[in-house]
């Protein structure tokens, strides 16, 4: 393996998505579409990864006839990883689809029936053009469902100081092990849409709100180690400074936070999004 695919996968998604809490946010999504209700369904499970989520459909589909499952991501290697993780699949077709999301219409040739878009639709930044293509591939009275925790208000306000003290004891440690601080040049925010803003977008695009929630999630330790591997993530929190040394710092200011403040977990909010097409 090149030091480039190590250096990838170690930055990666994976090891928040292992973790309990996140797997039980993402089957709570599939569920409220909806899924395995009935046979003969075609499922897109968009910004697959590494087929986490496609797993949690193939569940929900098992003993059903007539089932497609598109598992569709950007990443060529995360395609490869979920199709050894879901080499066992038997019962529904899974067909893996390397494309990004954002150009969905132009990389599928068919209709689908459900769409899934598990944390994910905040890192899009042309959010209208991205309910425009899900519109395009679905059927009929198809359904989209997206969640995310990264919305305006996802934040309770008691985590504000747990946010604050673990950013500011990051750049210390970075300073003082590294020599190293982040760039004053800030990487861009992605814009965070409100829960109301991303239901005024679907209704623009002529889709019908069936479902709309926000549920309270505890964050473990180990939630916060884990999205300290990601890339996104890190460069975001720590803009210029290089992955290895910004997550060590990440990771070790984190830790330490939560053992001042005697914390077993930080809450966030997470919404969760259901919308019809139109027949």
């Amino acid at each position: 393996m090149s030091n480039d695919t190590q250096g990838e996968r170690r930055f990666s998604f994976s090891r928040f998505a292992r973790q309990p809490f996140y797997t039980a946010v993402n089957a709570r999504l599939v569920e409220l579409a909806g899924i395995g209700s009935a046979s003969g369904v075609r499922v897109l499970d968009l910004a697959c990864g590494t087929g986490a989520v496609t797993k949690i459909i193939l569940q929900k589909l098992e003993g059903l006839r007539q089932n497609w499952v598109i598992a569709m991501d950007a990443s060529a290697e995360a395609l490869e990883l979920a199709r050894r993780e879901l080499a066992q699949a038997k019962s529904t077709m899974v067909r893996f689809v390397q494309g990004r999301a954002e150009q969905v219409s132009q990389t599928l040739q068919e209709k689908v029936d459900a769409v899934i878009f598990c944390n994910a639709i905040h890192m899009i930044e042309e959010k209208e053009e991205m309910i425009r293509e899900i519109r395009q591939v679905l059927a009929p009275g198809g359904i989209v469902a997206f969640n995310t925790t990264f919305f305006a208000g996802a934040q309770p306000p008691e985590t504000e100081q747990f946010y604050r003290r673990w950013m500011t004891r990051a750049i210390r440690l970075l300073k003082r092990s590294y020599g190293l601080q982040p760039s004053r040049e800030k990487v861009a925010a992605r814009r965070q849409l409100s829960p109301e803003q991303y239901e005024s977008l679907l209704q623009q695009e002529g889709f019908t709100l069936r479902d709309k929630r926000i549920d309270p999630v505890d964050v473990p330790l180990e939630g916060w180690l884990g999205i300290s591997e990601f890339s996104d993530f890190i460069q975001g929190a720590l803009p210029g400074v290089p992955l290895a040394e910004a997550c060590q710092a990440l990771q070790e200011a984190v830790t330490q936070v939560f053992e001042e403040l005697k914390l077993q977990a930080v809450p966030r909010l997470w919404l969760y999004t259901v919308a019809v097409k139109p027949c």
